[in-house]
């Protein structure tokens, strides 16, 4: 009877002996993640961090930032598990989480990797506490993928989220970037000044009818040419057979690039001798040479429209009419 009672009190204390050794192994971590977080591990350290018992989370980065090992993921991603780790502690400074983050460099734990059998970086960690709530029966680890080429801290901060115990957890936040506030800042001044400075000769410019009137009928003749079907389309800038060289496309689903400014230069021919017919020739006070203005971009016009119309007959081969001299 003493004896089963002796057994029962050395149990109970060896329990709580274990116990205490995991909280004050926590605390010690948690002092040390205050003062630099995420903690700096050597193979010792990393070894008494994941050890059991463990009543604590650990989310360990294995990493390897040695210009040696030529590691480009390591070294996009060490700022970001350093920011998540500052941003975890700082939400959670209490240590009511009981998670502690720790990176080991493999040029410091090369026993470690070995150990674990790996052959890339990075390698993320989370050990689940072996007792406790939520603790973890086998105390392996869980492994996060960055075959994805994952980079960011957001990602990885819903994961660790996700793999940790129950309960509240601190959300990440990214602090402030003020150089790129100070960079959109200085540039929206930038280019208001300059507006207030150039308005006086800008505003002329803006309202006069003709900038205006040029501007609409460039972009009609470009639209109305075809410019956008040869960026949908990626069409080629010519055809050809390789001996003869092809500027019209037959067909009215096909199209080649230099035929898109051949009729818009055709277009804008037109249009100018329209124009010129309709403004300038009015306004030609000697009648002789007002008569040869209208002669000239007549047949301006007219030989522009008989060649209009032979192209199109090329796209369309079915087409009856035509106009002299094409």
């Amino acid at each position: 009877m003493i004896l089963n009672q002796l057994l029962t009190v050395l149990a109970l204390s060896a329990f709580t002996g274990s116990s205490n050794v995991a909280k004050d192994k926590f605390k010690n971590f948690h002092d040390q993640a205050l003062v630099s977080t995420p903690l700096v591990l050597d193979e010792a350290s990393y070894l008494k961090l994941t050890d059991g018992p463990r009543n604590h989370s650990v989310a360990v980065l294995l990493t390897a930032m040695d210009q040696r090992f030529g590691c480009i993921l390591c070294k996009e991603f060490q700022p970001e598990w350093e920011l998540l780790a500052k941003s975890w502690l700082k939400g959670d400074k209490s240590g009511k989480t009981r998670t502690v983050f720790g990176t080991l460099d493999f040029v410091n734990g090369k026993g470690v990797f070995q150990r674990l059998m790996l052959q890339t970086a990075p390698v993320l960690l989370v050990f689940r506490p072996t007792e406790g709530p939520g603790a973890s029966p086998d105390g392996q680890p869980q492994r996060f993928d960055f075959t994805t080429g994952v980079s960011t801290a957001e990602p990885v901060h819903s994961w660790i989220t996700r793999t940790l115990p129950d309960g509240p957890k601190p959300s990440f936040r990214r602090p402030p970037n003020y150089v790129k506030i100070v960079s959109v800042t200085t540039g929206v001044l930038g280019f208001i000044t300059f507006i207030s400075v150039l308005w006086p000769y800008m505003l002329p410019v803006i309202q006069n009818r003709n900038v205006w009137a040029a501007f609409s009928l460039l972009s009609i003749l470009l639209f109305t040419s075809g410019h956008m079907f040869n960026h949908i389309r990626k069409v080629p800038y010519v055809g050809g057979n390789g001996k003869n060289i092809d500027y019209f496309a037959g067909g009215f689903s096909n199209q080649f690039g230099m035929e898109t400014q051949i009729v818009a230069a055709m277009y804008g021919v037109l249009a100018f001798s329209a124009i010129a017919l309709a403004l300038k020739v009015p306004r030609i006070a000697d009648p002789k040479q007002q008569q040869v203005a209208v002669i000239l971009w007549t047949a301006v016009m007219v030989g522009m429209y008989s060649f209009l119309l032979s192209v199109f007959r090329v796209k369309n081969g079915g087409y009856p009419f035509w106009l002299p001299p094409f």
